[in-house]
This record gives structure tokens, C-alpha cells and sequence, in this order.
């Protein structure tokens, strides 16, 4: 068995590394340092998986366009009332949000930062597969030799180390895409823009707070990072041995209802981190800001209650459709492509 090719996990599969089971793997230290031949065979698939992620990634997220944008003004709203940009908050949540945008500032103006975000997906996942490769074999668990509980949290670890990592290269974007989609017309009447595009917001940040600017918030969300990416990779990989069993195997509607759930919970565990670090980034060139992720998270719960630490999460299980598609449509375009049924791989 250890001579036959096993296919990848879905973390490898989106984020990382071609797995393959050989005997003439060499090992060095405390991980399993791949042959020449093996990490051209990784990487040649490659050129064939980072396309396909992208096309799951991305037309599932230009489809819930309307459902990116609201969360974000319902999540930063109250950093957007002190800052003038808001004349009262979305009290009846995203139906209310996505109405008043439309009557206040057109159609178009949900597509705000959507660039931004586009761009951001193709760095990021090749960042990812590189980094999880590497995460992989520094960790190097298996299943049948260190049991399940260590495996399911090499795999947490994997997926978040990879996360974090990739984020450091990526975060303005991430920077100038929470910025661009927050940026409604002043309050006022004839109330104008703060930025006119990507390069606006670059520019207009480093004139006024320098690099750091761009990387407000960076540090709580590497937290939010390997806490999100963790789960979510983490969880998918080793579920769906444990459920997806028999008939189930090989349904795509059961891989979608098992990726659904699990980005829902990864999204939820990780949304307070979420919203304190684009709350920090909405301060980039304002007057008052706060001190630091945990001055930032005591001053929401003290001034606006827990509850605003959650605002705009419902509308995740709707972009939970997303992530969901990713994970099954990556999975089946996988057996279309390559014609061949996947198992866990993670083994």
C-alpha cells in the first residue's frame, strides 16, 4: 500500500501540497523530506490545481458579491457613525444595509473593494500551497502510526500556520479591501468619498500612518488566521473520513452539507478576532485609535456591549455558501479532471 499513489486532503488541495505516499521519501530530523522526483510531481499538479482553486474561489465569491459587502458595513458600523461616514446604524440588520445602500449610493457601490479582494485570492493560495507543503512535512502526523487526535491537530495546526503565514504578505489588501467596502459617503449632505480606488487608499494610508497603517490589526489577526483556517481546514480533512462514509463517499451534496457546517463554525469561532481587527483597521488615518487588539476589544464590550463583537455574522451563513462550494466543487472537479475517486489522504 505505501507504494500507491494517495490522494490529497482538501487542505493539501486548496492550500497546500500534492501528497504522495512513496517509500522513497528521505528523512531528515522530526519530518519526511520529499525526493527530487516527488516535489516536481508536487508542484507539475500544481499548475493544474491553483487554476482550479481559483475558479471554485473566486466565482463562488463574485456570485455572493452583495453578501461580502453588507457584513462588512453592519460589522464596522459603529466605527463608521464616530468617523462621520454613517448618519444612524442598520438597525434591522442586512435587509435594511442592503437597501439602503442601493437607494443611498446605487447598485455599483456593493461591488466596492471587490478588486481588492479578487487580487488578494491569487497570492494568497499560492502562498498557501507553499507554506502548507512545507507545514505539512515539519509536522509530518499520520494517522494509523500517531493515532486520530494528533493527526486532527496536525492538521488544525497545518492549516493555520499556512494561514497566518500568507497573511503577512497580503494583509493590505485585505487592509485596502475592509477600507474600500466601509467607504460610504459622508454623512453629511453632498458628503463625499474618503478614497477613489486601491491606489488611493495605499497612498492616502502611508501619507498619513506610514506602513504600520497598512498592517493595523495584523497581529490579532494572525490569531484569527490559525483559529479560522485551523478549523476550517482542519475539521474538513478529518471529517470526512469519520462522516462521509459508504454512500456518502462520494456525494457532492453531502460534501457541500458537511463544508457548509464547518465553514459556519469556523466563521462564528473566529468572528469577535474579525471584527476587533477591522475595527482597528478603520482607524488608519483617523485622530483617535486604539492602542492595541485588546484595548480595541475592551472598548467595544465596554462602550457597544458583546453583541457588536457579533454584528453582521448572520449574514455569514449565507457567505458560509461559499465556502462551502470551494470545499465540495474543488473536491469534484478533482474527480473530473483527474477521473480518479479521493479519499482523506491525510493518513
Amino acid at each position: 500500500m505505501a507504494d500507491q499513489y494517495q490522494h490529497p486532503t482538501i487542505a493539501q488541495k486548496v492550500a497546500g501540497q500534492l501528497h504522495l505516499s512513496s517509500n522513497a521519501h528521505m528523512r531528515y530530523g522530526g519530518y519526511q523530506k520529499p525526493a527530487p522526483y516527488q516535489r516536481r510531481f508536487s508542484y507539475g499538479n500544481f499548475a493544474l490545481q491553483y487554476p482550479m482553486t481559483q475558479t471554485c474561489q473566486t466565482t463562488q465569491d463574485l456570485s455572493l458579491v452583495a453578501a461580502n459587502a453588507s457584513p462588512l458595513l453592519i460589522q464596522n458600523q459603529d466605527e463608521m457613525i464616530k468617523t462621520g461616514r454613517l448618519a444612524e446604524p442598520y438597525k434591522k440588520g442586512i435587509g435594511e444595509c442592503f437597501s439602503r445602500t442601493i437607494k443611498d449610493e446605487g447598485f455599483g457601490s456593493l461591488w466596492r473593494g471587490n478588486t481588492a479582494n479578487v487580487i488578494r485570492y491569487f497570492p494568497t493560495q499560492a502562498l498557501n500551497f507553499a507554506f502548507k507543503d512545507y507545514f505539512k512535512r515539519l509536522f509530518n502526523f499520520k494517522k494509523d502510526r500517531d493515532g486520530y487526535w494528533k493527526w486532527f491537530a496536525g492538521n488544525l495546526a497545518s492549516g493555520g500556520a499556512a494561514g497566518a503565514s500568507s497573511l503577512l504578505f497580503v494583509y493590505s489588501l485585505d487592509y485596502a479591501r475592509t477600507r474600500l467596502a466601509n467607504d460610504a459617503k459622508a454623512a453629511k449632505k453632498g458628503g463625499e468619498r474618503q478614497f477613489n480606488g486601491l491606489i488611493d487608499v495605499y497612498r492616502k494610508t502611508l501619507a498619513s500612518d506610514g506602513v504600520a497603517g497598512l498592517y493595523r490589526g495584523f497581529n490579532i489577526s494572525c490569531v484569527g488566521i490559525i483559529v479560522y483556517r485551523g478549523l476550517y481546514f482542519g475539521m474538513y480533512d478529518s471529517l470526512k473520513p469519520v462522516v462521509l462514509t459508504g454512500k456518502l463517499q462520494d456525494s457532492f451534496f453531502a460534501s457541500f452539507a458537511l463544508g457548509w457546517v464547518i465553514t459556519n463554525g469556523a466563521g462564528l469561532a473566529s468572528y469577535p478576532i474579525d471584527t476587533v481587527r477591522r475595527r482597528m483597521m478603520m482607524t488608519s488615518g483617523e485622530a483617535v485609535k486604539y492602542k492595541s487588539s485588546l484595548d480595541a476589544f475592551s472598548q467595544i464590550l465596554k462602550n457597544e456591549g458583546a453583541k457588536s463583537l457579533f454584528k453582521g455574522a448572520g449574514a455569514n451563513i449565507l457567505r458560509a455558501v461559499a465556502g462551502a462550494g470551494v470545499l465540495a466543487g474543488y473536491d469534484k472537479l478533482q474527480m473530473i479532471v483527474f477521473g480518479k475517486k479521493y479519499g482523506s489522504g491525510g493518513a
